[in-house]
């Protein structure tokens, strides 16, 4: 009986060793308890440089005189549309509001 209890015991110890080197060797957390760790998180690569890298940079928002021009179209296009009556709604008089009233 004792010899089975010594080899369990060794077996144990041995597979304890090897995971230990192992995760030496490989720069692996040991992580015996198993408990949630965020290792494995703060691990990877960080990505917020890679996706800015990804988008071409948009020089219409920077330039006061690119957005200045898409404003006064705007407005042109809403006054149009006012003028012909497709405006939109004051407030309180639009769709949801009808739908309640009734």
């Amino acid at each position: 009986m004792s010899g089975q209890k010594l080899k369990g015991i060794m077996a144990a110890a041995v597979s304890r060793g090897v995971t230990e080197a192992r995760a030496r060797i490989f720069g692996h957390m040991l992580n015996p308890t198993g408990q949630r760790s965020p290792h494995k998180i703060l691990r990877k690569k960080l990505i917020g440089e890679k996706v800015a890298q990804w988008y071409p940079y948009d020089i219409n928002k920077d330039d006061p005189l690119v957005m200045a021009r898409q404003e006064q179209e705007r407005l042109s296009k809403l006054e149009m549309l006012k003028r012909r009556g497709k405006g939109p709604p004051k407030k309180g008089q639009g769709k949801r509001a009808t739908k309640r009233s009734k």
